[in-house]
């Protein structure tokens, strides 16, 4: 989600490449929350720290705990400021949880992402909340 957002808000300003600690696939309640704003990302892969190693960057910026220990890990062989950025993370919510609570906790990710995106990256216009 993070990608997608400062993809969309940035533009050409920032290259941005999204990994996560394990690979899957699309999650359908990040497609939902992300259209909700008109950013698709329906035709996103999931893609592992370990794709990232032969890419550059300047900032790598975490969500778990996991992945900031993976971004560290990369700072061995690459130069780059990490930034932690604890968020709740709604794929861990029990099934029982139901559709609804389920994408709101989606939502609220979404738009807590946008805000803290906004002020760390010094962006104006977008999408709001």
């Amino acid at each position: 989600m993070a990608a997608a957002i400062l993809d969309q808000l940035a533009g050409r300003r920032f290259f941005v490449a999204s990994a996560g600690v394990r690979r899957g696939h699309g999650d359908p309640y990040v497609m939902a929350a992300m259209e909700e704003i008109g950013i698709d990302v329906t035709l996103h892969h999931p893609r592992v720290f370990a794709d990232l190693e032969r890419q550059t960057f300047s900032t790598i910026v975490t969500l778990s705990p996991e992945a900031q220990h993976h971004a560290v890990e990369l700072t061995r062989v690459m130069k780059a400021d990490v930034e932690y950025w604890p968020t709740f993370d709604p794929s861990l919510l029990p099934p029982e949880t139901g559709r609804v609570t389920t994408l709101n906790a989606y939502r609220k990710l979404r738009d807590e992402l946008i805000v803290r995106i906004k002020q760390r990256f010094a962006i104006a216009g977008g999408p709001s909340v």
